[in-house]
């Protein structure tokens, strides 16, 4: 199948170019209108497939179910938003519900599945901070434990590869340790570590942070706590949700212009809420949220900010035309950037010979008009 567009997003930059694809794989980029295309997108933009590493559910579903069909849904839908490949995602619970989450997760990986590629599993909580919990139970937070840990990954056929913690808490960073060894990222995240701890944790092997800005010791110019470790440790990976609600406009412009194009990694954060309508009600970790007019999601009990309801191409909308993020950083932060952290990018991230075919055709105002995955056409037009 020959792929045709006058903007194709590659090395950078548009250009104008053919994409050859052949079963699941770019097999050539040629120069446009060089041979008979199958499709030509005209002046719509194709760029790669987005990733998801830190999202909870959509449509009704959430990980903790540990539903089987409602993980297959779930992997069907989200292509409508770009999205070629994810990490569904825990949140803390008892070791029962999380044993049977992650194993749900293995068992459609290994059956089947259609839609986005699951990735693996990210694995948030239990090993948390209690003042920055967020919306997690805090009846389930334990200290990180390296024994119940090495259960669930076997409960999970080994396919955790993301974990966010309070790395504070790891006594002599016994659990950090153990995941950097087995190339299972280490984020830190619902953590109070002050800026030093962070450096610590660095140094340890954890190379990522969840949600920046959210659930983390603030940034102070006297305490510059996790925020400010965020900024400062360039190499450290650092999620983001980008929905215009978890953190301001000024605050997203500053932290992807402060940390540059290569380790801003956008994420959803989306609840099982995701799809569904304004005053929908659902039980996150047990506790019941709301979806409010502006697409948030809030605890009932207190109003607290849990979750969004973010779609990725809304999120890379509002980067580019209301954050005036540049594009090049936009794009990487749900695209290669995501695929370097996690490991896949010998096969994901960008357009090229060799890669998986995930392909987004977007509209001019970011709407999505077709997604591939693997080769594969995913929307009915």
């Amino acid at each position: 199948m020959f792929i045709q567009s006058k903007k194709i997003w590659i090395a950078d930059q548009f250009t104008a170019a053919i994409v050859e694809v052949t079963g699941d794989k770019i097999t050539d980029i040629l120069p446009y209108g060089s041979v008979s295309t199958d499709i030509d997108y005209g002046e719509l933009r194709i760029v790669p497939g987005f990733l998801d590493v830190h999202c909870h559910g959509a449509y009704g579903f959430d990980t903790n179910d540990a539903n089987e069909e409602g993980l297959r849904n779930w992997s069907k839908g989200i292509v409508s938003e770009g999205v070629t490949g994810f990490l569904p995602t825990t949140i803390t619970q008892s070791e029962e519900v999380l044993t049977k989450a992650v194993a749900n997760v293995a068992r459609v990986m290994e059956d089947g599945y259609e839609g986005a590629e699951i990735l693996g599993i990210h694995f948030e909580g239990p090993y948390l901070d209690m003042d920055y919990k967020g919306a997690q139970p805090e009846q389930y937070i334990v200290k990180p434990n390296l024994q119940q840990f090495m259960r669930y990954q076997e409960a999970a056929g080994g396919k955790i590869r993301y974990v966010t913690m309070a790395t504070e808490r790891d006594e002599n960073f016994a659990l950090t340790h153990y995941l950097a060894e087995h190339g299972i990222v280490v984020s830190i995240g619902h953590s109070a570590a002050t800026y030093d701890q962070a450096v610590m944790a660095y140094a340890h092997g954890a190379r990522s942070m969840t949600h920046v800005y959210n659930g983390m010791a603030p940034f102070n110019h006297r305490a510059n706590g996790l925020v400010g470790a965020a900024c400062r440790i360039r190499t450290m990976y650092g999620e983001v949700i980008c929905d215009g609600n978890h953190s301001t406009l000024a605050a997203l412009n500053n932290y992807f212009m402060t940390k540059g194009p290569d380790y801003c990694i956008m994420i959803s954060d989306a609840l099982m809420a995701k799809g569904s309508p304004v005053g929908s009600r659902y039980l996150f970790g047990g506790n019941e949220i709301e979806v409010y007019p502006d697409g948030s999601a809030h605890l009932v009990s207190s109003g607290t900010l849990s979750g969004s309801t973010l779609k990725l191409n809304d999120g890379l909308r509002i980067l580019v035309e209301e954050a005036l993020v540049p594009f090049h950083y936009a794009i990487n932060s749900c695209t290669c950037n995501p695929a370097r952290c996690i490991g896949v990018d010998d096969r994901k991230g960008c357009i090229g010979v060799g890669k998986d075919a995930d392909l987004v055709v977007l509209e001019s105002d970011y709407q999505v008009h077709q997604t591939y995955c693997m080769g594969k056409a995913q929307l009915n037009q």
